[in-house]
């Protein structure tokens, strides 16, 4: 409702200004009535190309064109101070009304050969259409993105520099239009919002070259992303803080405490030591980790948009039935794909100790992925390998053992797994059975498989539910199913015991779709240095698949 009326103030704002103005210009008043065509007229009149008009199709991109419309409109009535000129960018809707009933002068635009631009013009006006072409690339055709971490190793690694294709899948129209040019959800070097949202667009898809499919390589929003604390907002969910803290104070407890903070009788605890160290390994300092734990955490709300980016392979797609049993994942009764290049962790058991180096280079290996010491057999490690790289150290004459680490059940046990119940017995490796959910499917909804499906029917598809008495109310009416409105998708990252992925917080919604991996254009190892082969010359320019 909000919106439609921020969109019918513009509007008629437009309109009646243009209409006042149009005729000053030697132009009919009702041409500057008609929405979409009195752009085009006033065009004409600001002896511009046409084709500016398909500039205000995109959304966000539209923004700029109309700063960049508004600007050259005021300068043609002769509005060229520095204080005429910000009136009409930012409130073009009042101010064009206002000059238009007043004697204001049509002048025409400026003779560039009399009045030549200043080389700060000239920049000022490369910089706008460099933005705004730029912006266009980068909503609808290609983002460039960067690997941050080593949840798909090694099918995509650790410094990796991606263009990925908006195309693919088909450009997601922003919902948040008003924001910052390149930024994501915060300005640089801030923890300041880059967006308004006083603007607001429904989910819309435009056409692509296909649907997500089986075993594609995905970017998507991060569905867990819709509330975060500031402090934490790459490394942690609001959600997955709030089990930490159920885990260490209980569940009445835990939102108080995120939120205010840890009272003084709890603070000289193990728990707080454990919360500490946490923050410190997330790279927060010690002071401003106290700092958080005592006056608690700043939460925000973020649009679908403007959550955080994942890149994970999509294992099942809806309709599919999905489960793990022992680490091996089936997908519809079947064994499923198994990427080239993917990894387990394994334990290692040897006689000798293990050179981190020459793991590195004969394993590939990440030193952070290094862990190991002497016990009383010799020495055991654990780290991440490809079936490739096991091959390679089972040829090592030090090894006795090598086999999957099936302890590994995430870093709070069945808490931290979906449907993120403590009486549920999954784990990374053991999980399921559960259908992805498909558009026009319908479930069952009771106070057993309410869990699995509250997620979706709240926060992807927004309607109230609660149960209440045993009986589970959808938008305040009684119900004992539910039909999906969009579809879903499972992701899974190829480095299966170092990923946070669909196994912790469950499906990814269509509208968090953003694109799929077009090619690696650079590749920089963050553990070497320039001279002993930073530079991955061999993934340069390598298609990710």
């Amino acid at each position: 409702m909000i919106n439609l009326v921020i969109y019918t103030i513009i509007v008629l704002g437009y309109s009646f200004g243009f209409y006042l103005l149009f005729p000053k210009a030697g132009r009919k008043a009702w041409e500057g009535l008609i929405p979409g065509y009195n752009f085009f007229i006033l065009t004409k009149i600001i002896q511009k190309p046409w084709w500016w008009c398909l500039l205000l199709i995109f959304p966000g991109v539209n923004v700029l064109m109309l700063m960049v419309f508004n600007s050259i409109t005021a300068t043609v009535f002769g509005k060229v101070v520095l204080k005429d000129q910000a009136l009409a960018v930012l409130n073009p809707f009042v101010m064009f009304p206002i000059w238009g009933k007043s004697d204001i002068k049509f002048l025409g635009p400026i003779d560039r050969s009399k009045h030549k631009k200043s080389t700060l013009r000239e920049w000022g006006d490369a910089i706008v259409f460099a933005v705004i072409a730029a912006s266009i690339i980068r909503t609808y055709f290609l983002e460039a993105f960067t690997i941050p971490t080593a949840s798909m190793e090694k099918t995509l690694l650790i410094g990796d520099y991606l263009f990925v294709s908006k195309m693919a899948y088909g450009p997601k129209v922003p919902q948040t239009p008003l924001s910052f040019p390149f930024a994501h959800h915060t300005l640089p070097m801030t923890e300041i919002p880059s967006y308004l949202e006083w603007m607001k667009l429904p989910y819309n898809r435009l056409p692509g070259f296909g649907d997500v499919e089986r075993n594609d390589i995905v970017v998507f929003n991060y569905p867990e992303g819709d509330t975060v604390t500031v402090e934490l907002q790459s490394n942690l969910s609001y959600n997955q803080l709030l089990r930490n803290y159920e885990l260490f104070f209980g569940a009445e407890n835990a939102r108080n405490f995120v939120r205010n903070g840890i009272p003084n009788n709890q603070w000289n605890t193990p728990s707080v030591n454990n919360l500490m160290g946490m923050l410190q390994q997330m790279g927060i300092s010690e002071a401003r980790a106290m700092k958080i734990l005592r006056e608690g955490f700043d939460i925000t709300v973020r649009p679908v948009d403007k959550r955080e980016h994942y890149i994970k392979r999509c294992v099942a797609v809806p309709g599919d039935e999905i489960f793990i049993e022992n680490a091996k994942l089936y997908i519809n009764g079947e064994t499923a794909y198994i990427p080239p290049a993917f990894q387990y962790n394994y334990l290692i058991q040897t006689s000798n100790s293990l050179n981190k180096n020459i793991v590195k280079d004969k394993l590939d290996v990440n030193y952070q992925d290094y862990r190991g010491g002497q016990n009383a057999d010799g020495y055991v490690y654990a780290f991440p390998m490809t079936l490739d790289a096991l091959e390679t150290l089972e040829g090592f004459g030090s090894v006795k053992s090598a086999s999957i680490d099936m302890t590994f059940k995430g870093p709070n046990a069945q808490r931290s797994i979906f449907p993120n119940q403590p009486d549920t017995d999954w784990s990374v490796d053991n999980w399921g059975k559960l259908t992805v959910p498909a558009a026009g499917a319908t479930v069952a909804l009771n106070a057993q498989t309410l869990p699995f499906y509250h997620r979706i029917i709240k926060v992807y598809e927004g309607h109230d539910v609660r149960l209440k008495d045993e009986q589970i109310l959808v938008d305040g009416e009684p119900t004992t199913e539910y039909t999906f409105e969009m579809d879903y998708y499972f992701m899974m990252g190829d480095n299966r015991h170092n990923s946070a992925d669909s196994r912790f917080w469950g499906f990814v919604p269509e509208d968090h779709i953003v694109g799929k991996p077009a090619i690696v254009w650079l590749s920089l190892d963050p553990e070497k240095t320039l001279f002993d082969g930073k530079i991955r010359w061999s993934r340069m320019f390598s298609v990710p698949e």
